[in-house]
């Protein structure tokens, strides 16, 4: 690890790679307007609420003999989203972690893409970490946030038919039309 300063919001990938730089640190999920977004309206991230991170860097050795440059991410935060049963706040501990590779352009970008597992950006000159961090907390929410048990029952489907009285079968004409057919 290097004792050089690097600033992630304007991270010189390359370089921080190259030293074998790590960061890491905590910004308020208010900073990170996307995934605040994404909470439940009535559970609104406050100043305390943070999204803890780690990068780490690291030049390795490829097989062609040149370098690679890689960037390795490690995010987390709780959020309240909005449960899909009860539409009610859910707590959701989200966690990313991913590691990219660069390329020195979109051909070899592509390229890359079709040989690693891995994700594979284009290298520039300099790269905001917090728009990253945010990206990849945004993929890692889950899909249909629920609770295991909705706090509050969920109100039953309204019903036009008195309590009961039992449903006609919506077939039960077709039938009879059936019957009145075949016996001509």
């Amino acid at each position: 690890m290097t004792n050089r300063p690097f600033d992630p919001l304007h991270l010189p990938v390359e370089a921080f790679t190259q030293a074998g730089g790590e960061l890491e640190g905590n910004w308020p999920i208010a900073e990170l307007p996307r995934l605040a977004e994404a909470t439940h309206a009535e559970a609104k991230p406050d100043a305390s609420d943070a999204v803890a991170w780690r990068l780490r860097g690291e030049s390795r050795a490829a097989r062609s003999g040149t370098r690679q440059t890689w960037l390795h991410l490690d995010a987390s935060c709780a959020l309240s989203l909005v449960c899909q049963r009860c539409l009610g706040p859910v707590a959701a501990d989200v966690h990313a972690q991913r590691s990219f590779l660069f390329a020195a352009d979109e051909a070899a970008a592509t390229t890359l893409d079709a040989e690693v597992e891995e994700d594979v950006l284009v290298l520039t000159r300099s790269l905001d970490a917090r728009e990253l961090v945010e990206d990849e907390l945004l993929l890692a929410l889950p899909l249909v946030p629920r609770h295991e048990v909705c706090p509050d029952p969920l109100p039953l489907p309204a019903s036009d038919e008195a309590a009961g009285e039992e449903r006609a079968n919506p077939f039960a004409v077709l039938s009879a039309l059936k019957n009145g057919r075949s016996r001509t």
